[in-house]
């Protein structure tokens, strides 16, 4: 599934005609990171996939004063078939994907018990940050949000509440973890 096709294809669908520029501001105001693995500097590369692909075109080329000139893309009816391919497939698949911290926590008998609690505090510190993103979502909308933004945020936020339970869990179990061999 690519995400950043996704939210490129359904943007020119839903707003119309746009370049490059606008796309990348969009994605920052809508806080794409936030909810999506959308970056927005990897949008430019992702533009010139899909018109090579057909499924966007280049409509106008702009420039406004000394700002370098930007080409204006539209979504192609080929674009639109993909758009809903794509979303079919975001539907349909259930992508929770496994954690590489599993894997090292299996994998960390041999690890001092207090560097091992560091690294999940530190992990959990971060975890924490990032929710507190969400804490704040009431007090700032992006423009033209809906209910389905509102949803989105609620599950992003879940996922990293969930994330915060297991490490409190962790932290709480890992003197029960077996004893590093020595």
């Amino acid at each position: 599934m690519n995400e950043t096709r996704l939210f490129v294809l359904a943007a020119l669908a839903k707003r119309g005609a746009m370049h490059g520029h606008q796309l990348r501001r969009d994605a920052r105001l809508d806080r794409a990171d936030l909810w999506s693995r959308v970056k927005p500097g990897s949008l430019y590369s992702a533009l010139h996939r899909m018109e090579a692909e057909g499924l966007i075109r280049p409509l106008r080329t702009e420039q406004d004063g000394a700002l370098p000139a930007r080409t204006v893309y539209e979504i192609t009816e080929e674009g639109r078939r993909e758009l809903r391919a794509l979303r079919d497939e975001a539907f349909s698949e259930v992508d929770i994907r496994p954690d590489p911290v599993d894997l090292a926590l299996v994998v960390s008998a041999d690890l001092d018990r207090t560097l091992l609690r560091g690294y999940f505090e530190d992990r959990l510190a971060v975890l924490k940050a990032r929710v507190s993103r969400f804490e704040h979502h009431p007090d700032r909308h992006w423009p033209n949000q809906t209910r389905a933004d509102d949803l989105i945020v609620d599950h992003a936020r879940m996922r990293l509440q969930a994330e915060i339970d297991w490490h409190k869990k962790v932290l709480t179990d890992i003197d029960k973890l077996e004893a590093p061999q020595g």
